[in-house]
């Protein structure tokens, strides 16, 4: 489905990868309505989307609370008078420490918003976007979703649950007008970590001064609507992913064993 004079919805429009989305999508003619938890990080979108703008709308709410999501779509139509697609962006990583260490709060925490806010998105979305000529559905995963990252195993399986989620529902949907993609990112240039309560700015900028292999946030975006507008089953992004896509599948448990030297000494035991 091409971007071009659709209305897309797009969750965490307020900062990193969901930013560039909204960024991109205007840039490409459509019409997006922004969905963040915070309305400071969608003013600033607005701001950067300049005259774009006048097709942008902002929707404050969090994606856990499901009465606010079933009442966003009307919403979105009294904007911009129908929907034709939904990305669903938003999410939050967990500290990094071991399972045995997390709290039931923190692990409800990551699954209601990873997990459970893409299904009451999807499942508020679904019957309009099923009236519709075309339309799509894009979830995001993770890298982490198919390959375990000690330190981040409930948020790794978040993602995994998204991944077969999303791979069940192009299964349904495959003889309707709904075309369904899966993402998997890679490391990515966001906020992340901030906008999950985990570090402060200044730390989340030491910690990327280190990494040399982030992919830009909105180079990912772009290969998300790539992607989108290809119908795409599933796509990589960043070259971590691929490469990790592949030896996965061809070694998977010394694929999981190269990422746990890599990760080791940065989790608690």
């Amino acid at each position: 489905m091409k971007a071009n004079g659709k209305v897309i919805v797009g969750t965490g429009g307020g900062s990193g990868i969901g930013r560039q989305l909204v960024l991109d999508l205007l840039r490409r003619g459509a019409r997006v309505a922004s969905v963040d938890i915070s309305a400071e990080g969608m003013a600033e979108t607005a701001q950067l989307a300049g005259e774009m703008s006048s097709r942008l709308s902002s929707h404050q709410l969090n994606i856990t609370d499901l009465a606010a999501v079933q009442a966003l779509p009307d919403a979105v139509i009294a904007a911009h008078g129908a929907v034709d697609g939904i990305i669903n962006n938003a999410g939050i990583i967990q500290r990094f420490i071991p399972f045995k260490d997390l709290t039931i709060a923190e692990i409800e925490r990551v699954m209601n918003i990873n997990y459970y806010g893409a299904i009451y998105m999807t499942k508020a979305f679904l019957p309009y976007l099923l009236q519709r000529p075309e339309a799509h559905i894009v979830n995001i995963s993770s890298m982490g979703g198919f390959l375990p990252v000690p330190g981040q195993t409930i948020y790794g399986s978040s993602k995994a649950a998204i991944k077969l989620f999303t791979e069940g529902l192009h299964s349904e949907l495959k003889d309707t007008s709904v075309g369904v993609t899966v993402v998997f990112p890679g490391a990515t240039a966001t906020n992340i970590t901030v906008n999950s309560g985990l570090m402060t700015k200044e730390e989340q900028a030491n910690l990327k001064s280190g990494h040399t292999i982030m992919n830009p946030a909105d180079a990912a975006a772009a290969t998300i609507i790539d992607a989108m507008e290809k119908n795409k089953y599933r796509v990589m992004v960043g070259k971590d992913a691929k490469m990790m896509d592949i030896y996965s599948r061809l070694m998977p448990e010394k694929a999981a064993n190269l990422i746990y030297k890599s990760m080791k000494n940065l989790v608690p035991k």
